[in-house]
């Protein structure tokens, strides 16, 4: 196989797992990277999310990892506590085979306590958002002195939400950096400006920044005035019902309307926006993941760097500025090889960015009237899976496998009924079948998890 890892120049370890895991050829911005950043320059890359980037420069870092040695060594830089999550559960899981690989998430939103109290004992590495970061950089807790990678993941999102300032002021905390690697969506102007910041005569590449025709089916509706949006969106998801949906809104306050309007139809839908708190934001996503939401309604700004698998369908409700954008939007479909449904509403005064996307794309714009979909009422999309809150976490060293014990053994719930089981900090999120979890909740509240009581409750 010419795209094997096996042909890179990696730890045994990490190509053992890397099998383990199922990893057996590597996708095409890992073949162009991976080599760049092994040989160790630095590198500027233009990729989509799903695109494998986050293992592209995990393995990377891991590749060069002194277990041994218990300073700092790598940071990532992600513009959302979301991203960052996912993005260190992906190192994780490529280190599985390295013992005691420390890896630490640094965010807004969540106890500064138990991060600095993590820090005191050691961390190789952090991966965070940047204001966090920069704030505990000032207080001297991370110390980047040692620093072997700089990473800036999604480094346009993180320039549109603001955290230019932020960003290169960490720069000036780490000026002996072996290796500074940018990755983006997309190329504006103010990525060269970020790039010469952090540095040095990098190489580049550009990897599936479009998409491949057929994979995702791109289709348009046209509406004749905006307020028609609605309608039509109930009566596409009642003709094609895909069991996993995000919405894009290019307002906070219309994600949340339009989220009503959904819930009052009898489907499963959650609004995710900038205003929600972190708490509210994890809770949100998480159940969005373990399909106790089927219809995520979110603005751009948050939902950018989600990264959600088998997700069904994208619908424009708001057709974006530019393509780029549009681009980025419908890549969240058709992962891994699996076909993708991916609509747009238009007015007519919009179909100047019809053009735009279709020279972008280089695929034929594919029209669908509205007359041909459904009219159909009745109809709901209601999610399998509920989702169970438990207040501990990490820090109570809850393991999936307790939890897991837990529901068997004390609620009398099959494993084959359990789904996701996410730990955070200070708690705890499980996937239950929904006409399961009521009484999973009153057993547990009298039974015990690792010999104790926890709060449980619905999320």
């Amino acid at each position: 196989m010419t795209n094997s890892f096996n042909k890179l120049p990696l730890d045994p370890k990490i190509l053992s797992n890397l099998e383990t895991l199922g990893f057996h050829a590597m996708t095409p911005v890992q073949e162009q990277a991976l080599p760049l950043i092994l040989e160790g320059v630095d590198l500027i890359a233009q990729a989509k999310t799903g695109s494998g980037k986050t293992a592209a420069f995990g393995l990377g870092i891991l590749n060069k990892l002194n277990i041994e040695n218990k300073s700092l060594q790598s940071l990532v830089l992600c513009p959302t506590h979301e991203l960052a999550e996912q993005v260190a559960e992906e190192i994780r899981r490529l280190a599985r085979n390295i013992p005691n690989c420390k890896v630490l998430v640094i965010c807004g939103g969540t106890s500064e306590y138990q991060q600095l109290s993590s820090l005191e004992h050691g961390v190789h590495i952090i991966v965070g958002t940047p204001g966090r970061v920069l704030k505990f950089l000032k207080k001297g807790a991370i110390n980047l002195s040692s620093i072997e990678f700089l990473v800036l993941d999604e480094a346009d999102r993180m320039l549109d939400m603001g955290f230019r300032e932020e960003m290169e002021a960490i720069a000036s905390f780490a000026p002996r950096v072996k290796q500074s690697l940018l990755f983006s969506a997309t190329f504006p102007d103010e990525i060269e400006d970020l790039s010469r910041v952090f540095q040095k005569n990098p190489k580049r590449l550009s990897v599936d920044s479009k998409h491949e025709k057929n994979v995702i089916k791109q289709i348009f509706i046209e509406v004749d005035e905006h307020r028609e949006k609605l309608d039509t969106l109930n009566r596409l998801l009642g003709h094609y019902k895909p069991e996993s949906t995000i919405i894009f809104c290019k307002t906070k306050q219309l994600c949340a309307d339009v989220a009503k309007v959904l819930v009052r139809q009898g489907i499963a839908a959650l609004a995710f926006h900038g205003d929600l708190d972190q708490n509210e934001r994890t809770v949100v996503f998480t159940k969005f993941s373990n399909k106790s939401c089927l219809v995520l309604v979110a603005t751009d700004v948050a939902a950018r760097g989600l990264d959600v698998k088998d997700l069904e369908a994208v619908v424009n409700f708001d057709l974006p500025a530019d393509a780029e954008v549009y681009t980025h939007r419908i890549g969240r479909t058709a992962r891994a090889g699996k076909i993708g449904l991916a609509f747009s509403f238009f007015v007519s005064t919009e179909k100047h960015k019809l053009h735009d996307i279709e020279i972008y794309t280089g695929n034929k714009n594919e029209f669908l009237s509205v007359d041909s979909l459904s009219t159909s009422a009745q109809f709901n999309l209601k999610a399998p899976m509920k989702t169970m809150y438990i207040n501990g976490g990490k820090k109570e060293k809850m393991r999936a496998g307790d939890i897991l014990g837990a529901l068997v053994n004390e609620a009398g719930i099959a494993a084959a009924d359990v789904g996701n089981i996410n730990i955070f900090e200070k708690q705890s999120y499980v996937a239950i079948k929904a006409n399961l979890l009521e009484g999973a909740v009153a057993k547990l509240l009298e039974g015990k998890i690792k010999g104790r009581r926890f709060k449980v409750g619905e999320a």
